[in-house]
């Protein structure tokens, strides 16, 4: 393995070989975001200080039940002194929801039902009405992060206080600034103070930001590539306008069919593990490939 240049930055390099980031957003629809003010070590809830191996335990219960765990932080480091923020999201496509709790004790995360969020059923905490911008500054994992996130929340923050948290590491480094909305399960990449801003005052208005948008993780990669082509090809912004009806999966190529209005759209797209490896972060061991979508046909099907 040769050694790693200590400046190098994924983000950097992905932009000069003009990356696309459609279709880039993790696969998830379960969220546990736990409020915690840092440090943020390289594996955060391993390395959160957490009592008595506490990080590790809720690593195995989140897994089992298919829940994503994060970190999160207010951009001041404040904390609530009656306890820890604990917001509990799930991404459906069309019906997504978060609750919300506070937690006087650490030990009760071990108490919440993750087997229910799992299976998008509530775990029993508070209703919250609320959007959650959570921008990535996990600069532990990767510089990038930290680097093109921090101006990112510094600026959601000054213009949307309650709803902006920093975030630890959500996926796809060399698209930082990252921005995940939630409880829509919306993810942005490439994202600069300005188009933050705009990407929140869209979200207020049910529009999306096609130029930043790597998926909506409630769907497999192919399908969030298809559903960002579809939008491009009629226009088409409104959250609530593109829904998908199904997915076909031969080989390597996806047929996800939309309901647009009040006609049905057909999206194949062919998914390829990639060529040549590079270095998709900056602390990467070692080099992998990049799996690339290509748009093979859109077709009105009624």
């Amino acid at each position: 393995m040769t050694a790693r240049d200590p400046a190098f930055r994924c983000s950097v390099a992905s932009g000069l070989r003009n990356e696309s980031a459609a279709g880039t957003a993790s696969t998830v629809r379960s969220f546990l975001l736990i409020e915690h003010a840092g440090p943020w070590g390289v594996d955060a809830l391993r390395d959160a200080r957490l009592p008595d191996g506490l990080g590790d335990a809720v690593l195995r219960s989140a897994r089992a039940a298919r829940v994503r765990p994060l970190l999160v932080r207010r951009p001041d480091r404040g904390t609530h002194a009656e306890g820890m923020r604990v917001f509990a999201a799930f991404a459906h496509p069309a019906r997504p929801w978060v609750e919300t709790t506070v937690l006087s004790d650490p030990h009760d995360l071990l108490e919440l039902d993750l087997a229910a969020l799992g299976a998008g059923r509530s775990p029993g905490l508070t209703a919250y009405d609320g959007t959650l911008l959570c921008v990535c500054t996990h600069g532990r994992h990767d510089a990038c992060c930290a680097e093109r996130g921090r101006p990112v929340v510094r600026a959601l923050a000054a213009a949307h206080p309650e709803a902006t948290w920093e975030v630890s590491h959500i996926g796809g480094d060399r698209f930082a600034g990252n921005l995940l909305v939630l409880p829509d399960g919306l993810y942005y990449g490439r994202v600069e103070p300005v188009s933050a801003l705009a990407i929140a005052d869209g979200h207020a208005a049910g529009r999306l930001d096609l130029d930043h948008l790597r998926g909506r993780s409630s769907y497999a990669m192919p399908v969030q590539f298809a559903e960002i082509a579809l939008r491009r090809q009629l226009g088409e912004t409104r959250d609530d306008a593109v829904r998908l009806v199904s997915r076909r999966v031969d080989d390597d190529v996806t047929d996800a069919v939309f309901t647009v209005g009040g006609g049905q759209w057909t999206v194949q797209v062919r998914t390829s593990p990639g060529d040549d490896p590079l270095q998709l972060t900056c602390r990467a061991a070692r080099d992998n490939p990049i799996p690339q979508h290509e748009l093979l046909t859109v077709t009105r099907t009624s």
